[in-house]
């Protein structure tokens, strides 16, 4: 974690239960924390999502993205779809077949989950255990008129309260559950892009 996140998140990280992390606790402990190693003065877009990938192998502490050389889940595969679409954008066949989105993290899209942990298995196993408070603390910590926020899903869009001086780019999740109800066709990368180019910012390079 870096350490300007210290003195945000701590006193809320400090009340998690260490039980939290038991032998099926997804991601690995050492990848839990990933998504704040972005300084917060570093984040330029924030992406929001619910809680990490149930199935192991896939979560590494990085909203939506897998492990480097882990085929895509559904929700990203739906990801993909509009990226391309909204770009227009061709992806590559290997970049087609890789989940990993540490690109877009090293340019300061910060990739990050209300819930932290999750039991294999069990989606949202580990919510109202504690997380939401750290992960609010630190959102309202980005709270500014340069970051730009893209809220997919409800539990993601319940925290746009904490950063109202941000531009909100809202839409359902890209879970097949829901992609269908308005993620398709939401264009939230050129909107991304469009709002850090009006304030002033560099755009993302979204190409995988």
């Amino acid at each position: 974690m870096h350490p300007d996140w210290q003195p945000i998140i701590q006193p809320a990280l400090d009340k998690i239960s260490p039980d939290i992390y038991g032998p099926n606790t997804l991601p690995a402990r050492d990848d839990v924390m990933r998504a704040f190693d972005l300084a917060p003065g570093d984040v330029k877009v924030l992406i929001l999502g619910q809680d990490p990938y149930p199935t192991p192998g896939h979560a590494m502490g990085l909203s939506f993205s897998t492990q480097p050389g882990v085929r895509p889940p559904r929700s990203l595969v739906n990801i993909y779809a509009e990226l391309e679409s909204d770009l227009g954008l061709v992806l590559s066949d290997a970049g087609r077949a890789d989940g990993d989105l540490t690109s877009w993290f090293n340019q300061g899209v910060m990739l990050l989950n209300r819930v932290l942990t999750v039991e294999a298995g069990n989606a949202g196993s580990h919510r109202k255990m504690g997380w939401e408070e750290v992960t609010e603390a630190a959102i309202r910590a980005l709270n500014r008129p340069e970051l730009v926020a893209i809220l997919w899903g409800k539990d993601a869009q319940s925290a746009a309260h904490f950063i109202p001086d941000a531009t909100i780019i809202a839409s359902p999740h890209p879970s097949p559950l829901s992609a269908r109800r308005g993620f398709f066709g939401s264009k939230p990368f050129s909107r991304a892009n469009e709002a850090l180019l009006q304030a002033g910012e560099v755009a993302i390079d979204w190409q995988l």
